[in-house]
């Protein structure tokens, strides 16, 4: 009679290990670039008072990755006080679970566009108070707060992220703030503006483009240049 065949036993499923700041830290600095930190300032102007070690935006990307979403990462990152685990934080957190009091708190470290970019379009713009802060920082006197308005507004459009009333509204702040000459506010108004003319609706679309028409024919130079941009990126998008 042969021999039963032994079956192996079954190997233990290896639990994952969780993300630790400490480690990702570490890597962080490991990755970091002194060519590319001097290029942040001088090429992109993005200029911070916190430590930065000059780690690209395509690694930590790939750090985004590979970690997921982790609410609580997020956290301890953002309180390293690092720019570029400050930047990964606003990659891996969830848009689930972050609330206004925490955008409010974030917000007051955030010294420069890109890290302000960063959270409007990777994920501010999918949380369900978008429009609310559009609406307050809209207002604000801080060149980077307002610049946040509008690169959450543009972020919003771009991701369909909010109804079309939202974005009507959104063309009324442009309007207001379209003289603002600060540069960081300039462009951002008008990435906005460019961002809801590319929407699919013909009304939106048709305001935005009416709204641009309107600016580049203003005796204010900054409008005039807003609305110019915007037009001329119509025409190219050939429509």
């Amino acid at each position: 009679m042969a021999a039963k065949k032994k079956t192996a036993p079954a190997k233990k499923a290896i639990a994952k290990k969780a993300p630790d700041a400490t480690a990702i830290l570490a890597e962080l600095k490991k990755n970091g670039s002194a060519q590319y930190k001097a290029d942040m300032a001088v090429r992109y102007g993005i200029v911070t008072k916190v430590p930065v070690y000059g780690v690209t935006v395509a690694t930590l990307r790939k750090m985004a990755k590979q970690t997921g979403y982790d609410h609580a990462l997020a956290e301890q990152l953002w309180a390293s006080g690092i720019h570029d685990a400050r930047m990964l934080a606003c990659m891996i957190d969830d848009p689930a679970d972050v609330t206004p009091a925490q955008m409010e708190r974030w917000f007051k470290g955030m010294d420069n566009w890109g890290i302000v970019d960063t959270a409007c379009f990777h994920y501010w713009d999918r949380t369900p108070h978008a429009f609310d802060k559009i609406e307050k920082w809209s207002k604000a006197r801080d060149e980077f707060v307002k610049r946040a308005a509008f690169a959450l507004l543009a972020s919003c459009a771009l991701h369909k992220q909010g109804a079309d009333a939202q974005f009507v509204r959104g063309l009324e702040l442009i309007e207001r703030e379209a003289a603002d000459t600060r540069n960081f506010v300039k462009k951002g108004v008008n990435w906005a503006l460019r961002a809801i003319g590319g929407k699919a609706s013909p009304k939106l679309r048709n305001a935005a483009r009416a709204l641009a028409e309107q600016l580049a024919s203003s005796d204010d130079a900054t409008e005039r240049w807003n609305g110019k941009d915007a037009l001329r990126a119509f025409a190219k998008g050939g429509a």
